[in-house]
């Protein structure tokens, strides 16, 4: 299959610029995966769709504030005033590689090459709060950083870093992307951006899904690069994807084991839980699954036979993404495609607001 295959035309407007007024309020258009038809609904009604005894699984990775802006250390007059936008550098860290490494996208790139130290300030401060070594040159602006030692850098990206708003939101982040661009139930740190899926939970809901008797329990994948890269490849065989860090914790591999086990739905929150989970089944080749911490870098297209994966909530993503192309795959073997592009084009009649701050879909 080609990319092109899973093109949709969007309008601009469409593309939610900022949250819901109301955690929780989203629509959610419900497909059936067996017949191909949609319908209208809303998030807050979750409860009601989802069978007693089924497994939620949620992604509890958290959003670093990891977008920064830096100056060249060798450019004394961009030190002189870090507010003065003249050369300076945006910086957005992607994934820890290692004790003060991170891989991260540089913009301007071209100018930024090994050796290069860049240089990080509290705004209307002269003295650095971080100082960084570029360390390797990869492509398409990608950078390898070495941090010098801190004693708390979390503590310093709280103060410097802005949260990682996508490239198709034309605003800069504000005080409240600290709050609504974070799931509720986020709790491991280290994600460049957000698991969209789960914005829509409030704790409200998921007390209501619990009441209701539905299981709820969390993975962890730390979201890296390949979020923000589009794809360049024009057939689906040549989609290579970055590897990102997961845990599967021991209650979270003990409740899938036992969902399995009787028969009982396992609903996935969001595609990186999606991935996760069927990485897990394929490395687990049939045995019951076992908890670890590893990598994964599988690419869920049309074709796939998911081992896990009964249901799936997933906001509705860009054309000709390797998201849209898994969204297809869990909808169908054969005509997934063409039943996720007419749900699509209804919700673009219906002007549902669309990706990370946008509606959402549940496949079942």
């Amino acid at each position: 299959m080609r990319v092109t295959d899973f093109h949709f035309d969007l309008p601009e407007d469409l593309i939610a610029q900022s949250p819901p007024a109301i955690r929780g309020s989203s629509r959610m258009l419900v497909l059936d995966r067996a017949t191909g038809e949609y319908r209208d609904n809303f998030f807050r009604n979750l409860h009601q769709l989802l069978n007693h005894g089924d497994l939620l699984i949620l992604n509890d990775s958290r959003v670093l504030p990891a977008r920064l802006y830096a100056t060249r250390a060798r450019s004394q007059q961009t030190q002189a005033s870090s507010s003065d936008p003249t050369g300076r550098i945006e910086v957005l860290l992607t994934q820890h590689v290692a004790a003060n490494d991170w891989t991260a996208l540089v913009r301007p790139s071209r100018k930024i090459q090994p050796g290069e130290r860049l240089l990080f300030h509290e705004p209307g401060q002269r003295e650095p709060v971080l100082e960084a070594e570029v360390l390797a040159a990869g492509e398409f602006g990608e950078r390898t950083l070495r941090f010098a030692p801190t004693l708390d850098f979390h503590a310093i990206l709280n103060k410097i870093g802005h949260m990682p708003l996508p490239p198709y939101i034309h605003r800069d982040d504000s005080l409240e992307d600290r709050d609504r661009y974070q799931t509720v139930f986020s709790n491991e740190v280290g994600s460049a951006a957000a698991p969209t899926a789960g914005l829509h939970f409030t704790p409200e809901i998921l007390s209501q899904l619990k009441t209701n008797g539905i299981q709820i329990e969390a993975i962890t994948l730390h979201v890296s690069l390949g979020t923000f890269q589009p794809v360049r490849a024009e057939t689906l065989e040549d989609i290579r994807l970055h590897a990102e860090h997961y845990t599967l914790s021991a209650p979270t591999a003990h409740a899938i084991n036992a969902a399995l086990a009787a028969g009982r739905r396992v609903i996935a929150a969001g595609t990186t839980t999606t991935r996760t989970l069927e990485h897990c089944a394929q490395i687990a080749a049939g045995d019951p699954l076992e908890p670890h911490s590893s990598q994964t870098s599988i690419f869920l297209s049309p074709g796939h036979r998911f081992k896990i994966v009964s249901g799936l909530l997933t906001n509705f993503h860009l054309p000709q993404s390797t998201l849209l192309m898994l969204v297809s795959a869990f909808a169908g073997e054969t005509e997934g495609r063409e039943a996720v592009l007419a749900a699509y084009a209804h919700a673009v009649r219906e002007k549902y607001r669309f990706f990370s701050y946008g509606d959402c879909m549940l496949l079942l």
